[in-house]
This record gives C-alpha cells, structure tokens and sequence, in this order.
C-alpha cells in the first residue's frame, strides 16, 4: 500500500510517499481502506514537532478518515466487510489502509459522501461536544465564532445553528464572512472594520455573547472576553492565528463568566459512548440534508504537501481532503 510517511520534523515540505506492506488485523481490530482523509490544521503543527501528540517517527499524518471495512480480525462484533465508517484516529490516516479500533468506526448513512463523512469528526464532534457538552448553549443564546470560515468555525456556525442559537461569525475578509452567511450566521463581523470588543457589543445591543467559541486565540481572546456577557462561556478551542493568549483573570471575575477548556481529544478516550452518541446525530444531520459541510476542494494523496499549505496559508474555507 501507499503511505504518507513523516520523517523529519520540518514541516509539510518534508513528507513523502512510500509503499509499505498491507496490514493485517490482530484480535479486535479492523482493516479499513481508506477513501477519503480529511486534513486540519493542526496536520501543519504535528509534522512540525509543535503539537500537543508528538508521534514516534515515521509517522503518517492525518487524524479522520472516511473508508471501506477490508478485513475483521477475531472477536470484532458490529462490523462486515464492505461497511462504509467513518474513523477518528488521531494521526495515522493519510495512507492506502488503516487498522483501527472498532470502537472508533462510526457508521455512514446511507446519503452522506465519503468526502463529508471523513470531515466531520474533528470538526463537527468538537463543535457539537463543545458547544452542547462545555458550553450548554441553550436556544436563543448568542454565540459570537471566531475564524468562522475556517473547518473548525463553520462547523461551530452550523451545529448552533442547528440548537438554536443567533449566531456572529467573526472573520478576516468579506468573502470568508459571506461563507460563514450561507451556512447560517445571522450577524457578520469582520476583524479589520473595528475594535472586535466594541463590534461585540453592539451587535447584542450592548448586553454581550453569551458565548465565544474561539478557534483563533491571539490578539483576539482578550477583546472577545471583555465583550463577553455576565455568566458568559469563553470557550478556549484553539489557536490558529499562532499565539496563545494570556487572559487577564481579573475579567473572568468582574464578568462572573467562564472560561472552559474544549479538549475534544480527551472526551473522546475518557467518553466513548458519549462521542459516538455525539458522531451519530451529526451524520444524521447530514443524511437529513440539515447539514452540509463544505468542501474546500479534494486531492489526491500525492498532492498532500500542497493541501496542507492551504491550510498553512489560511486559505481554506471548509474541509481540505485527501481522495487516495
């Protein structure tokens, strides 16, 4: 098979594709070949050694795959061959076949692509886990999303959407605000055209969010949190734009609000059922047509090292995918 091997720490630039020998599976584990890999930003980071997982070199890339059951090994139950699933694996999956847990397949419906299936663990399962499980979003709360054009955001617009909530994306550009529109936003901010804080209040008619779902961190976390509302959750999602902020406590007190760690990795280890409880209603959103994840575009494998500086450029909107 071939496989998308990290050898070095340098980055993108330094991953090449090697064959390697077909796996097979042990006792309680599947072989699943793989047909569309989803990528995320944090691909950039972990083949940069600046990740929170830093896997033993050679490692593949790539954490959520869409695929097709190739073989079962002894004692799975649940699963045939032929079965699509979709899988969170971590890292692992740009290549031809993966062994996997069967706790860790999820069932396609019938109606949702490989491509759209293959996106939405990461994105969509921490946006549904922060959102409903950290941040009790609650139906006509406010929720203000920062990068909301970016996988991680506008999965974030969608699913609260989906509960209810009046939703602000905040963004970089108009075009990226005009993505954020089409899949639900009701107020657009766009970082350059003020001071966020100020933009914030204004669009609550000066109450405040009472939610921040932050994908960006950076200059930005501070501004958002002074706009945020009494018993107020900042969710603390990641840190695209490089910084990791630090944040004047004396806020979190005058404004008796929140802030809440979003490891979505860890819900996943230490809440399994809860996770894939979580995995099916999304999928079934999807099936359902009240959800549609974007695609930013779709490349194959051996084209890995350009679909990730889309993401290092920032210049993705939606999912970048790998098709082998």
């Amino acid at each position: 098979m071939k496989a998308v091997l990290c050898k070095t720490l340098d980055g993108p630039q330094s991953l090449t594709i090697c064959e390697l020998p077909d796996p097979e599976p042990g006792p309680r584990e599947v072989v699943v070949r793989v047909t569309a890999a989803a990528l995320n930003f944090f691909d950039t980071l972990i083949t940069r050694g600046k990740y929170q997982n830093k896997p033993e070199l050679p490692f593949s890339p790539v954490g959520e795959i869409a695929g097709v059951v190739a073989r079962i090994g002894a004692g799975v139950e649940g699963l045939v061959p032929g079965q699509r699933v979709a899988c969170h694996l971590g890292w692992g999956g740009a290549r031809e076949l993966v062994v996997v847990k069967p706790e860790q397949c999820v069932p396609i419906p019938d109606g949702v692509s490989d491509a759209a299936a293959a996106g939405v663990a990461i994105t969509y399962g921490t946006a549904i886990h922060g959102l409903r499980d950290r941040g009790g979003l609650a139906p006509s709360e406010t929720i203000a999303v920062l990068g909301a054009s970016g996988g991680a955001g506008l999965a974030a617009v969608e699913i609260a959407r989906l509960m209810g909530a009046r939703v602000i994306a905040v963004a970089s550009s108009p075009e990226k605000l005009a993505v954020a529109k089409a899949h639900g936003a009701e107020i657009l901010v766009d970082y350059a055209a003020g001071d966020l804080k100020e933009m914030l209040r204004a669009a609550t008619g000066g109450k405040g969010v009472d939610v921040v779902y932050d994908c960006v961190g950076g200059p930005y976390a501070e501004p958002a949190l002074r706009a945020i509302a009494p018993r107020g959750r900042y969710l603390v999602v990641g840190f695209a734009a490089g910084e990791i902020p630090k944040l004047p406590l004396n806020l979190v007190m005058l404004k008796d609000c929140d802030v809440r760690g979003v490891l979505w990795g860890r819900f996943v280890k230490t809440e399994p059922k809860a996770h894939r409880a979580n995995m099916e209603q999304v999928l079934a959103w999807i099936a359902d047509g009240v959800l549609k994840p974007r695609i930013h575009g779709s490349y194959p494998m051996a084209d890995i090292i350009e679909a990730l500086g889309i993401l290092d450029r920032r210049e993705a909107v939606g999912k970048v995918v790998l098709v082998p």
